[in-house]
């Protein structure tokens, strides 16, 4: 929307059991996602260690992984392959941009590793409003599901379900009474945007519900492109 020149969509695979940083659920979707925008996919596999993985990161943006080896560490074996092009070598770019909301951890760290490199690090959703943010996503033409869960409130019917506007009022409402962020923000949920006004194809995904304990995810089984056209 700003007229940028969007050179390589990198994501964070985190291939141990947390990360304070990265999302954990679902994140091969970005291959798909960065097959359907025409924009090169730069892969970076990380254990998602503290302090480690940012490392990891700066180390992908300056050509120093393999992202054909990443991306066969975690790229699932059912899913579609064609279409993804890998970015390779360093990236020559002015500024990162990250979807930080409110995480100092987050937005601290990524400020420190941009500016050892050189380069801008811009949050362009820092501080907006919960609310606002998440009704932003269906008045905008974006296909967003749940991937997974981890808040009191939200059940396992919210697993894989499609945050339309009816959906997003039910979880505004529902953060309001069992006091989460109702964006997220806190590791309450997970989200995956399957279709959205830049993308040329929308996201099939079919996976299985597993909910333990006041927790589930959406484990995905099978992922693939289909035209908007």
């Amino acid at each position: 929307m700003r007229g940028w020149d969007v050179k390589a969509l990198v994501t964070l695979c985190v291939t141990g059991d947390d990360s304070m940083m990265f999302q954990m659920e679902g994140v091969c979707v970005a291959g798909l996602q960065s097959s359907s925008c025409g924009i090169p996919w730069l892969p970076i596999a990380t254990r998602g260690k503290p302090e480690e993985e940012v490392n990891d990161l700066r180390r992908g943006l300056n050509g120093e992984t393999s992202p054909q080896a990443d991306f066969e560490i975690f790229w699932p074996e059912k899913w579609e392959r064609s279409g993804i092009i890998l970015h390779d070598g360093e990236l020559e770019i002015d500024a990162l941009i990250t979807g930080a909301l409110r995480s100092d951890y987050q937005r601290t760290r990524l400020d420190r590793m941009c500016s050892s490199l050189g380069i801008k690090s811009f949050s362009p959703l820092w501080h907006h409003d919960p609310s606002e943010h998440m009704r932003r996503f269906p008045m905008e033409g974006f296909e967003v599901r749940l991937s997974s869960i981890s808040a009191d409130g939200l059940g396992e019917e919210w697993i894989g379900r499609e945050l339309t506007e009816e959906a997003v009022e039910e979880l505004i409402q529902t953060s309001e009474k069992f006091r989460f962020n109702a964006d997220g923000e806190g590791g309450e949920y997970e989200t995956l945007v399957l279709s959205a006004p830049h993308m040329k194809d929308s996201i099939n995904l079919r996976g299985e519900k597993h909910w333990e304990k006041g927790r589930g995810s959406w484990k995905l089984i099978s992922g693939n492109l289909s035209s908007n056209r």
